[in-house]
């Protein structure tokens, strides 16, 4: 099969016609693993431009495709094979679902007629992922392939962003059987009828807004990630400089608002900042763009921001009173409508027209000065602090850097600690907050990013998980590099124990010394190092830096009583966070 474009009519098999489908979507690199149902999909794959990078576990290609799309803004694209390679894909199409992450997933499946008879490596992979897609297909005609492709991506790409499954039998696209045969086309359009996501706000709704804003005395800016699934990072540092408001950020949401500008005040939630959380609680109006009021930013929902008016804008309806009821709820492209509401603001007079907020914004900046983010640094001889370690390699990366995280306490001190100054170089699981996403979602985003400079911040327990994939990153020369935060234990869940299980550390305990992780990283092919002193840890940092034809991996031995604060207790309200010198005293 050539790599140009087919003709129209031009006869081919159900294989070529997939894969001439993805690369007239712009597909330019997919992650997979081939087996017997998908392996007529990846004959062609050798006559097409298409990079296609190998994994070592299906898991992997999910979040290498959600990393990818996380760092680009593009459709990331995983292609493996029938039953347990489908299953095994589905956490990280739920890990998209959640976090609205645009991705295209193709499955390989038994025969059309075999569907239903416990076939050799068959499972109802659309009746699995069905509630964890934003929409999914089993192919039964090989001339609807083309058309299925066009529509899955639509639906991927545009109203919520979300990941799509294309269920595809394997006679469907086998050369050998006839029902693969068809002549080819290309649509010229998506026919979706019933599916219109919004994009603009409506007009009264807009003005509304803007009249609830000119009137609060205490407003805050609730950014989302909608804020960077639209784009809207721009728009949103224009609306919060035109109308002078602080501006929170979710841990979703986190680079879409530099935290060096003056109106920045960090993630809210559960292990948030204190001004974050308490300019939330105090606030007199919320303005939602693109956030969808998370039990782990709202605390208990009953105690949540109770004198605050609510703006909430979201390209989903179904957000819009699904946890608060809004004062204005406006369905639509929060790009669009942060646009539209700069224009009604301006109509109304613009800056001049914002009233006095000087008594709020003094109180903001008492409460920074009061509560800021603190540790206590480690004594000689004891072990590191995480917080130093993420403190040492924020300030000696390029502030482009993309940096990736897994899930648990490294992933909220990474959060705490760096300074995002570019929009997309934060790439995390939240909603899901799936331990193993951190390594293949820093191959996934250098992939799409080969320019960038790309850190994985990973606990002991998520690195574990899903290691394996730093193979792949060897053998395909992405050169990656991971900072293991190794305190021995699956720390969140041992933070929680102490201090709610009356230290009872229920199988928690990993070990420091198994897996030896140099060995292990150089097992591998990448660059292996083990820092235990706070004087190695900037020399480790910058001679990871310097590499570039290979991966890097640094196990830091850091301190497993380190908790994470400020801390917000499960099902309690904000006003009781637990902060660091509630917690230690004030003099620390």
């Amino acid at each position: 099969m050539s790599s140009g474009p087919p003709t129209h009519g031009q006869p081919m098999n159900g294989g070529e016609a997939l894969i001439k489908s993805l690369e007239l979507e712009g597909v330019d690199v997919m992650f997979g693993l081939p087996g017997g149902a998908i392996l007529p999909v990846y004959d062609p794959i050798i006559d097409s431009p298409i990079r296609h990078i190998l994994v070592r576990h299906e898991q992997g290609a999910g979040h290498m495709a959600e990393g990818y799309a996380h760092a680009t803004g593009r459709p990331g694209v995983a292609m493996v094979t029938s039953g347990p390679a489908a299953t095994n894909i589905v956490t990280p199409l739920c890990d998209a679902f959640m976090d609205s992450v645009p991705m295209v997933v193709i499955t390989g499946q038994v025969p059309y007629a075999a569907i239903g008879t416990d076939a050799f490596q068959e499972c109802d992979t659309t009746g699995i992922t069905m509630p964890v897609t934003k929409h999914n297909y089993l192919i039964s005609d090989a001339r609807d392939i083309p058309r299925i492709v066009r529509e899955a991506f639509h639906l991927a790409t545009t109203g919520r962003p979300g990941p799509v499954l294309i269920d595809v039998p394997k006679d469907i696209v086998d050369p050998k059987n006839p029902r693969s045969a068809l002549d080819w086309y290309w649509p010229d359009e998506v026919d979706l009828p019933g599916y219109h996501p919004p994009s603009k706000g409506e007009p009264e709704a807009i003005r509304k807004a803007a009249e609830l804003i000119l009137a609060s005395e205490r407003p805050v800016i609730y950014a989302g990630g909608g804020i960077l699934k639209a784009r809207a990072a721009e728009a949103l540092r224009e609306l919060a400089e035109l109308c002078d408001i602080h501006v929170v950020t979710t841990l979703m949401a986190r680079s879409a608002f530099p935290d060096t500008h003056p109106l920045a005040l960090g993630m809210p939630g559960m292990h948030g900042n204190y001004t974050a959380i308490t300019a939330m609680q105090q606030a007199d109006l919320l303005i939602a763009l693109g956030s969808r009021f998370d039990d782990r930013v709202t605390g208990r929902v009953g105690a949540f921001a109770p004198e605050a008016k609510i703006i909430h804008v979201d390209i989903d309806p179904a957000e819009l009173g699904k946890v608060r009821r809004p004062d204005v709820g406006i369905a639509g492209d929060c790009r669009l409508v942060i646009e539209e509401l700069i224009e009604a603001l301006r109509e109304l007079g613009g800056t001049p027209a914002q009233p006095d907020r000087s008594l709020w914004k003094s109180t903001i900046s008492g409460w920074q000065e009061t509560y800021p983010l603190t540790y206590e640094q480690s004594a000689p001889g004891e072990l590191l602090k995480p917080q130093f370690v993420l403190e040492t390699l924020r300030d000696n990366t390029p502030d482009d850097t993309i940096l990736c995280s897994g899930v648990g306490q490294h992933q909220m001190w990474a959060s705490q600690y760096w300074r995002f100054q570019h929009p997309y170089t934060w790439v995390n699981s939240g909603g899901l907050g799936t331990m193993g996403f951190s390594v293949p979602a820093a191959i996934g985003a250098k992939v799409g990013r080969p320019d960038r400079m790309v850190w994985a911040v990973d606990g002991d327990g998520c690195f574990q998980m899903t290691a394996q994939e730093l193979v792949t990153a060897s053998a395909e020369r992405i050169p990656v590099k991971v900072a293991i935060l190794n305190n021995a234990y699956l720390g969140m869940v041992r933070q929680w124990q102490e201090m709610f299980y009356e230290e009872r550390y229920s199988e928690v305990y990993l070990s420091p010394d198994l897996p030896d992780y140099k060995m292990w990283a150089e097992a591998m092919g990448c660059v292996g190092m083990r820092v235990e002193s706070p004087e190695e840890v900037l020399p480790a940092i910058e001679k990871a830096n310097s590499i570039n034809d290979r991966p890097v991996v640094i196990e830091f031995r850091t301190d497993a009583s380190e908790k994470v604060f400020p801390m917000v207790p499960a099902g309690a309200s904000n006003d009781d966070v637990l902060t660091f010198q509630s917690q230690f005293g004030e003099n620390h």
